[in-house]
């Protein structure tokens, strides 16, 4: 018999894409040929960010080295970097007239500097055109190579994001190469840069309560200062299945505790995504 799959809870309930700011949005990014973790990812926040004029603009292509058993984001040999990417994006947020953007991009093990480069070209651009949009990037460990990350830091983005995605125990189930150590280095590396640091896990793999208390630790320890924590959905069968859905109450402890635990911003609930309600964390 195959594994049972739990019935995803009421309050789970997403918003279908509608409207027309949602339709200017997508007619902006396809036209410009860009990529987006919403769709990518399926972000079941999609319609509520794409109806406010914002959206999560994911470089480096839609194709990834890696292959996280969490993760909708193909996987393969992606194409070449495309060095236009960075203009096309900053018109892209110009057209928007989005006050704050968020960028990440899919792990590029196959090149020399992890595509550092064009990432901190894309910043240098975004600014140049949108000299008052503030910008937030999620990036991926690039090995925990500190002259990669470098490049991201100096290009001065307001927040660097980085992912720690689950806890201690789990993660080599969960992340196809991502270390525990390697993405708590990357955080510490930001946070000493004077750079709003950022991270995010997710709920319902397989961990405890006390786990995820242990990871706010952890992260606390190398100085993060943004934490968002939300609900694991499973893409498709392909990947791990939900071992359980965090309620509501729980995500609520979760933030207090955060809190208390001397985060400036928590972000905790069954539908929080790292770039959910991003512009707050600028603050």
């Amino acid at each position: 018999m195959g594994e049972v799959r739990i019935k995803k809870p009421a309050w789970l309930k997403t918003q279908v894409p509608a409207g027309k700011r949602y339709l200017d949005v997508r007619d902006i990014v396809e036209k410009n040929h860009l990529h987006t973790i919403c769709t990518s990812g399926h972000c079941p926040n999609m319609a509520e960010c794409w109806g406010r004029g914002t959206a999560t603009f994911m470089i480096l292509g839609d194709i990834c080295t890696r292959s996280c058993k969490f993760c909708n984001v193909k996987t393969g040999r992606p194409l070449a970097a495309d060095r236009n990417e960075p203009q096309r994006v900053a018109e892209s947020v110009r057209m928007m007239g989005v006050k704050h953007v968020v960028i990440t991009s899919v792990d590029r093990d196959d090149l020399d500097d992890g595509g550092a480069g064009i990432w901190a070209m894309t910043i240098k651009k975004v600014r140049e055109l949108n000299p008052s949009t503030t910008i937030e990037t999620l990036i991926p460990d690039f090995d925990g190579k500190k002259d990669l990350i470098l490049q991201i830091i100096e290009a001065q983005p307001n927040v660097i994001s980085h992912n720690l995605e689950t806890v201690r125990r789990i993660t080599p189930i969960v992340r196809s190469k991502a270390k525990y150590e390697i993405s708590l280095g990357v955080i510490r590396f930001i946070a000493e840069s004077g750079i709003r640091s950022k991270s995010g896990i997710m709920t319902g793999l397989g961990e405890t309560e006390e786990e995820v208390y242990e990871t706010m630790d952890d992260l606390r320890s190398v100085d993060c200062q943004v934490l968002t924590i939300g609900q694991y959905l499973q893409p498709t069968k392909r990947h791990l299945s939900v071992k359980e859905f965090t309620s509501p109450e729980v995500f609520e402890r979760y933030r207090k505790a955060g809190l208390e635990k001397g985060f400036r911003h928590v972000e905790s609930s069954p539908l929080i995504r790292s770039s959910y309600h991003a512009e707050k964390h600028v603050l």
